[in-house]
């Protein structure tokens, strides 16, 4: 595994990293075992935006042996009420949530401590005009984390951070499709439709990656696969299918890029993503599909990110999403994609078309609707 040097943090990072949001859906042992198979292939950084004490703790435990191996990006502003995730910056729920990440995944220090998820001008005035950055800065001051972070989707607020003198990486959403968009205080019209006069990376896009190269501020990457869309044309905003490697090597070859978070339900895809490492210059190739791609929007699609927490029901909306999707793309519902979904509780048939977790989507998905396609399809 290659390693990376995360900008002014001088942190040795391997190039493909570990996203750790789906490791609830799974038994602890089972998330135990992936965490430590994806070390043995040689990957060291793993992030915890997730705020559930399963999440957390099955981190903690799989790293306890070899803490000083891993670097953990830990967000503070990710906070669990009642069940849910729900992103603040109110001291009285940042400092216990923060607090309770720090004792489970262990070590008494956190490695990166991101501020969560900012992507509009309002969240930033929130995030570094209260009380809560200097909470940010006082575990920073007495070490209990060792550098600042952010994690953002916009790239205008990317670059306001790498402008700043105390954050030293951005956790950044990139892929060749993210690439096209520029910058918007509208998040719908930020991650909107495609038309014909945006091929090619948005200049604004381009100048953060460069800004990033010239202030020493490392990038890791999420969302790179798009939630999976980018490996079928079908659901492709391009109308062509990537592999693994070309989405890697995508986000890799953009400047100021260290590591690339790949989510992992199985060994299986840890290899997959980790083949990376050997895989030839032709394999590794995403301009040729870039090229003879037709353009489409990927306005309204689910990447299953969570951030449409919490739903006043308890939905899992990003499953439902996801085996909905999973559903459609086949002539009839497969028998196993019937039962995983029927195992949810509650399904998407208790939605009551509130629309508030469509208020929080990065997307601008339609999540009511999508719940009432999903209760007709499944009949629950």
């Amino acid at each position: 595994m290659n390693k990376r040097r995360l900008g002014k943090t001088n942190l040795m990072v391997s190039e493909v990293g570990f996203g750790g949001e789906w490791l609830e859906r799974h038994s602890e042992e089972e998330s135990i075992a992936l965490i430590r198979y994806a070390e043995k292939q040689g990957i060291n950084i793993i992030d915890c935006w997730m705020p559930d004490p399963k999440s957390r703790t099955i981190i903690g435990k799989a790293i306890a042996e070899s803490r000083d191996k891993w670097y953990v990006q830990g967000h503070i502003g990710s906070t669990y009420q009642n069940g849910q995730y729900v992103r603040t910056r109110d001291m009285k729920f940042v400092k216990p949530a923060f607090e309770d990440l720090l004792a489970r995944i262990g070590g008494g220090y956190i490695d990166l401590g991101m501020i969560h998820y900012v992507d509009s001008m309002e969240d930033w005035e929130a995030c570094m005009n209260t009380e809560y950055i200097d909470y940010v800065h006082d575990l920073h001051k007495k070490g209990i984390i060792h550098h600042i972070g952010l994690s953002t989707h916009n790239p205008r607020i990317a670059k306001m951070a790498a402008e700043t003198d105390f954050i030293e990486m951005i956790l950044f959403s990139i892929n060749p499709a993210f690439d096209m968009k520029p910058a918007s205080e509208d998040l719908n019209a930020m991650f909107g439709g495609y038309d014909e006069g945006l091929k090619g990376i948005d200049p604004e896009r381009a100048s953060l990656y460069h800004l990033c190269v010239e202030r020493d501020i490392g990038i890791t990457v999420m969302k790179g696969f798009f939630g999976g869309r980018l490996f079928d044309a079908a659901t492709s905003p391009f109308g062509a299918a990537f592999t693994p490697a070309q989405l890697i090597h995508y986000a890799l070859t953009r400047p100021a890029v260290s590591s690339i978070l790949c989510g992992y339900d199985t060994t299986a895809q840890v290899d997959a993503a980790v083949a990376y490492e050997t895989a030839t210059d032709d394999e590794r190739d995403y301009a040729s599909v870039i090229a003879s791609a037709p353009l489409h929007s990927y306005m309204g699609q689910c990447t299953y990110c969570g951030h449409c927490k919490p739903c006043p029901m308890n939905i899992d909306i990003a499953m439902v999403n996801k085996f909905y999707d999973l559903a459609v793309q086949q002539p009839s519902v497969p028998d196993s994609v019937r039962a995983h979904y029927a195992s949810l509780t509650p399904t998407a048939s208790a939605c009551i078309g509130c629309q508030s977790c469509e208020s929080r989507c990065p997307f601008g998905v339609k999540i009511a609707k999508r719940m009432e396609k999903t209760a007709a399809l499944f009949g629950c």
